[in-house]
């Protein structure tokens, strides 16, 4: 009984939980663009642009998804897919529907409804087969399970067209043309076709069928206001570069020069080859790239960010750290540029160096709290300087990001004990301790359980 209950136990959360396992790809670029693309839609949603992050994540499937809290998880091929900014906007629309509307929650109380159906099923079934009805018993428990599914397949579908009517009022809302959403929705049931999804059961799947979302949401989008607004060009030309950025950077060496050619002296060019030959191995031609782009604009941080990246990662620290420099006040001390001028700084293995690394890199872990890199790069230049306690604290921070209890209760004591009393660095460590050894205690309840 408990393995019948574990496979329908099994099933339902493969459908409710979206893996998130894969790698989240950071980027400040790409990042700035998702938070101006979505703001708009964020307001437009009731919800607060300082709350919601759009993350990248790592994989080629053409998906986005959120799984609790305010976080839209897009995939990096679903970027790859879009062809144009608006296009992504409308699945970020979709999913900040789910989030206003509180759907994860919501998708948690449906699973109780259909473990009941299911529990009484095996229970009527099992009574059977106790009664010599073996044949019938494990008909009623497969019929359980299958009333159990469906009840869980509707509440999906009812939340996906639910959201989408959603997405579509807050395009509305934000002034934002709803072609990008039909347009994305007519891939999907291309796709479709291509796979020979023809004559599948509407009724057994999570989402609504392509087809359907889009004959339900054609006639209000295009009788919205914002219908005929044009495409944003900045944000247009912004998306094309993080597009081309992201082949370079996730694609093989072979798919990103098939698609940008030698020939190809545009900026999404030079910026997908700088990333493939970086990849690949070929740092000088990386480096001629990157200048290829710093001419093209040499005030440009990003451009600047790539080329002291490339410097960086060849072995070239001390040259990366004018570029890097540029690209960090270029950008308003953006979290992951400074963190990587931090590592530069330290890189360098020149002492006169680490005061500035320190100052870049408390500034950088201040704006950005998921960034564990800079944590480990402002521990190890308060290491080099001789300073064991706030090393030891910026240990601590970053255990306790990524759930390292045990070192984070060490690190943390140990800064603890040699900090000034109530400063504010005491302080932090003494709340690092005693949530770590909270959380430790807590997960030891769970294992005797």
């Amino acid at each position: 009984m408990k393995r019948l209950i574990g496979a329908l136990a099994t099933a339902i959360l493969l459908w409710a939980q979206p893996a998130v396992a894969q790698s989240i790809l950071r980027d400040a670029e790409t990042e700035t663009m998702f938070a101006d693309m979505s703001a708009p839609l964020i307001k437009a949603a009731g919800l607060s642009p300082r709350d919601v992050k759009i993350v990248l994540i790592n994989d080629d499937s053409i998906n986005a998804f959120v799984a609790g809290g305010q976080i839209v998880y897009v995939h990096s091929g679903l970027l790859q897919a879009a062809d144009n900014v608006n296009e992504v906007q409308g699945v970020v629309a979709h999913e900040l529907g789910h989030i206003a509307d509180g759907h994860v929650v919501l998708g948690e109380a449906a699973m109780k409804p259909a473990m009941g159906v299911q529990l009484l099923s095996m229970v009527l079934g099992l009574a059977t087969i106790a009664v010599g009805g073996g044949a019938a018993g494990m008909g009623i428990m497969a019929a359980g399970q299958q009333a159990a599914m469906g009840k869980v397949l509707s509440f999906s579908r009812t939340q996906e067209s639910s959201a989408d009517a959603a997405g579509a009022r807050y395009l509305t809302t934000a002034g934002i043309t709803g072609k990008g959403m039909l347009s994305f929705f007519k891939k999907l049931q291309n796709q479709e076709f291509r796979y020979g999804y023809t004559n599948i059961d509407p009724f057994a799947q999570t989402h609504p069928l392509s087809g359907q979302r889009i004959q339900a949401l054609t006639a209000d989008l295009q009788g919205s206001p914002a219908w005929n607004t044009p495409v944003d060009a900045k944000l247009q030309e912004r998306f094309l570069r993080v597009k081309a950025k992201l082949l370079g950077y996730v694609g093989t060496p072979e798919q990103t020069l098939n698609k940008f050619p030698a020939s190809d002296q545009s900026v999404y060019a030079h910026y997908a080859r700088a990333y493939a030959y970086h990849k690949a191995g070929y740092p000088d031609k990386a480096e001629a790239e990157a200048e290829a782009l710093i001419a093209k604009d040499p005030r440009d941080p990003y451009f600047e960010e790539i080329q002291g990246q490339i410097l960086l990662e060849s072995g070239k620290p001390q040259e990366a750290l004018a570029p890097l420099r540029a690209a960090t006040m270029g950008s308003g001390q953006n979290a992951l540029i400074a963190t990587t001028f931090g590592h530069a700084l330290i890189a360098t293995e020149d002492k006169r160096n680490l005061p500035e690394a320190v100052k870049i890199l408390k500034v950088a872990v201040q704006r950005d709290e998921d960034n564990p890199f800079a944590w480990v790069q402002l521990g190890t230049a308060y290491e080099q300087l001789g300073d064991t306690p706030r090393a030891a604290l910026a240990t601590a921070e970053r255990a306790s990001m990524m759930g390292d209890t045990r070192t984070a209760i060490q690190s943390a004591r140990y800064a603890l004990a040699n900090l000034p009393p109530n400063t504010s660095e005491w302080i932090r460590a003494q709340d690092i301790a005693m949530t770590s050894a909270d959380a430790a205690a807590s997960s030891k309840k769970k294992k005797r359980h």
